[in-house]
């Protein structure tokens, strides 16, 4: 019998990629706002796609997977698709929208990819399944994150774009779900030679819009710099390797599970780096994701402690 990982059956190593990648990306948002303060939101945009597209690319080539690996009339069509949804798109939406809503609602606003996610994996990927268990569990564990960000998430900010901020927060989250899908569908390949292709493509649609728009940057802070460095290299250029490997072994569902934890790493950061008060609501948010969390997972959960 194969031990190979399935979208029933993710594996042990899936777990830990995923939990890692909740890490990362939870740590994205305080990174982004800090890379705010000393660049315009084009700029973070296309400086972290562009450094995350090097990195990959050199690191694609050091272990015989550059992008020239990628089929050229089979693969490049997703990669191309893939780069402008999933990264262009996304990167650029949430990098503008934090500029005029709370970072809470931002992390409100990726908690609906797995919600965008549903009826798209049911059109294109039927396979996967998407019975009452895991709608149960999805629903269930959106309403803890919900309760963890609090109303005040949906308070209005200071700027008068703050409704056009909400809507290109939502929009990001639905080039995450479509790219989530594409990728699941892309035909097969070296997954760094497919993370250094998306990359690659986002990073030339939006660096030269970024320079277009906002030129070079007349200074470059240290704390704005090292966050955009940071950016870069974890959430970014791992982050996308990570997420090829997750999804092309184990499906956009199982997938989706960083989309509750990516909140949670979220508030943790902010109580540890930035000593915030934990709201009273945390505690039932957090055991309300992680009953969601079992009742969507609940067989691969179970399937582990037997083995163990």
């Amino acid at each position: 019998m194969s031990n190979a990982p399935t979208p029933d059956n993710p594996g042990f190593i899936n777990w830990l990629l995923i939990i890692f990648l909740g890490i990362i990306w939870g740590s994205a948002f305080m990174a982004m706002s800090l890379s705010l303060e000393g660049f315009g939101p084009q700029t973070v945009a296309g400086a972290r796609l562009a450094l995350g597209a090097i990195i990959l690319n050199a690191l694609g080539f050091l272990m015989g997977q550059p992008i020239t690996t990628i089929h050229k009339s089979r693969g490049w069509p997703f990669v191309i698709a893939i780069g402008a949804i999933a990264f262009a798109m996304p990167m650029l939406l949430l990098t503008w929208g934090q500029q005029h809503v709370p970072s809470a609602f931002a992390g409100v606003a990726m908690t609906t990819v797995p919600l965008i996610v549903l009826p798209l994996v049911y059109i294109f990927s039927p396979e996967e399944g998407i019975g009452p268990r895991r709608v149960i569990g999805m629903i269930i564990g959106f309403i803890g994150i919900s309760m963890l960000v609090g109303p005040g998430a949906f308070e209005s900010s200071d700027s008068d774009l703050v409704f056009w901020g909400r809507i290109a927060c939502i929009g990001s989250a639905c080039g995450y779900a479509i790219g989530s899908i594409l990728t699941r569908r892309a035909p097969k390949m070296p997954p760094i030679a497919l993370a250094s292709g998306t990359l690659t493509v986002a990073a030339i649609l939006v660096v030269p819009l970024a320079l277009l728009t906002e030129g070079w940057p007349d200074n470059f802070p240290m704390s704005a710099s090292l966050a955009v460095l940071y950016a870069a290299l974890f959430p970014t250029a791992i982050g996308a390797l990570i997420r090829v490997r997750v999804i092309t072994t184990a499906g956009s569902l199982f997938m989706n599970i960083t989309s509750y934890m990516v909140p949670v790493w979220s508030v943790i950061f902010g109580v540890i780096l930035l000593r915030e008060d934990l709201p009273a609501q945390l505690y039932t948010a957090l055991a309300l994701i992680l009953v969601g969390i079992f009742i969507t997972q609940s067989r691969a959960i179970l399937a582990a402690l037997r083995k163990g």
